[in-house]
């Protein structure tokens, strides 16, 4: 049954917006007007409502969290509805997608574990999900909202032990909240056995300085003398695991402060927050403790999710530990397949090379035919992809990669003119045939008469061929051929073709014979003297369709300075 199949008014509307989103994938304004439409069908979703609404809206959010998974917010409305529509149990599946794909949201953790608390009568069964969420979220600096909801869950079930055993486990984090934390620690300390307080190892040693400086048993003195004076050393032993706390929480308050969003969303981060993240993790990597490494990691990824930059550097990080190969694996996989936008796959072409690496190659060619697949004019990946079936197979599979590129339709011409100039350099490269890569060009040149990026790769190539005393004539001849086709056959605009001809000038001038300078001042009176006198540049159009020498490095900036002239 087709999830939006309905006639009435309101399915069109949601159909309609369906479209939109179909039309405009990475609009998050239309996704929330899809959520919209399929909340509001029938006049609101509940138990009572038709199994097509019902249908519609659990497409809706799953397809919006298959976008977005990083927006704990829909997680717990997802959550809701479900209770609302099928009770507790279809809840929990919600919650254990979100906390799946959201690990370290202290909201998501903190809302799962109250509900879990508000639906069950296991008080193990609620503990054992606590200390789930402890594990993914307890190191977190505005973790305290999670810790309260812990603290209050045995504070209800009146176990006196298990608030002090957590209470003692957060004094050592450094968090927000942190003093008041102790405060209370220290404050339930002073009712509990000696033994409860403080670690077996600690409470001998502060035994023996106590009878070694004449104030314990052996001095005669009671019991309640001896007690309240191991009591005041050991407050001093918190005091001071205090203040390491303190210390640490000091540390890291500078960054914390900075931190103005620090959850997901798709408008973009500003400056200083990406400065301020980028601060924090060299500061947390200079401490060396790897657990709070990987936990400030995944943190900057909820709010820096769409920033190629962090996933790079996260994987970098983690592939400089010991036996780390499949969380880096999995790095490149969250980062590729959910979070990073397609329209920017530097962090795709970096798997692809983690999995060559790994012997994987199978794979790392997947990864290219896949970026192009969505991207089919992007010329990195298309050299990359041709490198890659050159290191493992030879020349010709990696010729045959250019060859189907330019074959394909999709690809567009810029790439394509892109492509030949690859291809023309890979066989020069690999076989050093200067001839069989100038063929290349020539026989592909007449498609590429408007691109400059491929006429300023040709003549950049020609230029660089090594030529002696003996060979200089014959090297001059293939740069010239190069240039009249340019001025006589090419549609490229005014600028470019003064660009590249400047370029030509520039090499007659460094490396030109006797005769040189008169071709150099007919060719500057051609293309840098008056209208009247540029007879080959007539016709040709003003403007630039593309950047002069693309990528390319031409000589001297000569490009830059004709592309000004």
């Amino acid at each position: 049954m087709d999830a939006f199949g309905g006639g009435d008014e309101e399915y069109i509307e949601l159909r309609k917006v369906l479209a939109e989103v179909e039309d405009d994938p990475d609009n998050y304004e239309v996704w929330e007007k899809l959520v919209k439409a399929g909340e509001s069908l029938e006049g609101g979703i509940n138990r009572n409502s038709s199994s097509q609404a019902i249908t519609s809206v659990r497409n809706v959010y799953d397809r919006f969290l298959a976008k977005f998974p990083l927006f704990f917010g829909y997680w717990k409305k997802y959550a809701d509805l479900e209770f609302s529509i099928a009770g507790t149990e279809a809840a929990e599946l919600i919650y254990e997608r979100g906390v799946s794909s959201i690990t370290n949201s202290v909201d998501l953790w903190t809302n799962y574990c109250s509900f879990k608390t508000e639906t069950s009568h296991e008080p193990e069964i609620i503990r054992e999900l606590f200390e789930r969420a402890a594990t993914c979220v307890g190191l977190d600096f505005l973790a305290h909202i999670f810790w309260d909801k812990y603290i209050e869950f045995e504070e209800r079930m009146e176990q006196h032990d298990r608030i002090f055993a957590i209470l003692n486990r957060i004094s050592a984090i450094p968090m927000h909240q942190y003093a008041r934390y102790f405060e209370k620690y220290r404050t339930m300390a002073q009712n509990r056995p000696l033994t409860a307080i403080v670690p077996p190892g600690v409470l001998t040693k502060l035994q023996i300085e106590l009878e070694n400086e004449g104030a314990g048993y052996k001095a005669g003195r009671s019991q309640v003398e001896v007690e309240r004076d191991l009591r005041t050393r050991i407050d001093q032993y918190h005091l001071n695991a205090f203040q390491q706390t303190q210390a640490e929480t000091t540390k890291r308050w500078t960054y914390e402060s900075e931190i103005k969003r620090p959850y997901f969303h798709v408008t973009d981060l500003d400056e200083g927050q990406i400065v301020n993240w980028r601060k924090y993790l060299d500061f947390e990597e200079a401490e060396g403790d790897f657990t709070r490494i990987q936990f400030l990691y995944e943190r900057c990824l909820i709010t820096c999710a769409l920033h190629d930059e962090f996933w790079m550097r996260y994987a970098r990080w983690m592939i400089a530990q010991s036996n780390k190969q499949e969380e880096v694996r999995n790095i490149y996989q969250r980062a590729s397949c959910i979070f990073v936008p397609i329209a920017v796959p530097a962090i795709r072409l970096q798997y692809a090379y983690f999995e060559e690496m790994q012997g994987r190659v199978d794979v790392a060619k997947a990864i290219h035919e896949a970026i192009l697949f969505q991207l089919p004019s992007h010329v990195e990946t298309i050299i990359s992809w041709a490198n890659t079936c050159r290191r493992h197979d030879g020349l010709d599979p990696a010729v045959a990669v250019y060859k189907a590129q330019l074959d394909n339709p999709a690809c567009d011409t810029t790439a394509k003119a892109a492509v030949v100039a690859e291809w023309a350099r890979l066989v020069y490269r690999t076989k050093g045939s200067a001839e069989e890569a100038r063929q290349i060009y020539r026989k592909n040149q007449q498609h590429y008469l408007d691109s400059a990026a491929f006429w300023t790769s040709f003549l950049k190539f020609e230029i660089d061929q090594p030529a002696s005393p003996d060979s200089e004539k014959e090297h001059h001849t293939h740069i010239k051929r190069v240039v009249d086709d340019v001025l006589q056959k090419t549609k490229l605009s005014v600028p470019v073709v003064q660009a590249l001809v400047t370029t030509y000038m520039q090499y007659l001038l460094e490396r030109g014979t006797k005769d040189a300078a008169k071709e150099y001042m007919d060719l500057d009176r051609e293309i840098n003297g008056p209208v009247s006198g540029q007879k080959v540049l007539k016709g040709r159009s003003s403007s630039e369709q593309q950047p002069v020498g693309q990528g390319l490095g031409l000589v001297n900036g000569q490009v830059r300075r004709a592309a000004n002239s």
